[in-house]
């Protein structure tokens, strides 16, 4: 069970859970494989989020969460895409930047600003 006090999340595939966390490291490593300046732009870049940034995003919080696997692993997890999105979801919103990206920026924010708010699984 992911503990969402320490900003936790939780992915079930092939009968076994993983455990997601945004660390700090795992913030860098997704600004970086995605190419982006800033955490402002991952929300932005992820609106419209495609198979490999997915991959990237979530082999980042899982390397997080103290799995060693890579965007290409991720890729070959056995679950949907529903419960990836939202796995990595709940692991922006349990470290409180579902809409903290904005605020980062000094942008205005959204009522939802969920990098993964308008991902479809």
């Amino acid at each position: 069970m992911p503990n969402k006090v320490r900003g936790e999340a939780e992915l079930i595939a092939g009968g076994r859970a993983y455990r997601l966390l945004l660390t700090l490291g795992a913030l860098a490593e997704i600004e970086d494989g995605l190419g982006l300046a800033d955490l402002a732009q991952v929300a932005a870049r992820l609106k419209s989020v495609r198979a490999a940034d997915l991959a990237v995003v979530a082999a980042a919080l899982l390397r997080g969460g103290g799995h060693d696997l890579t965007p290409a692993d991720v890729l070959r997890l056995p679950c949907d895409l529903g419960a990836l999105v939202a796995a990595v979801t709940a692991a922006f919103d349990a470290a409180g930047l579902s809409q903290g990206a904005a605020r980062a920026s000094g942008e205005a924010c959204e009522a939802d600003t969920n990098p993964f708010s308008g991902a479809s699984g």
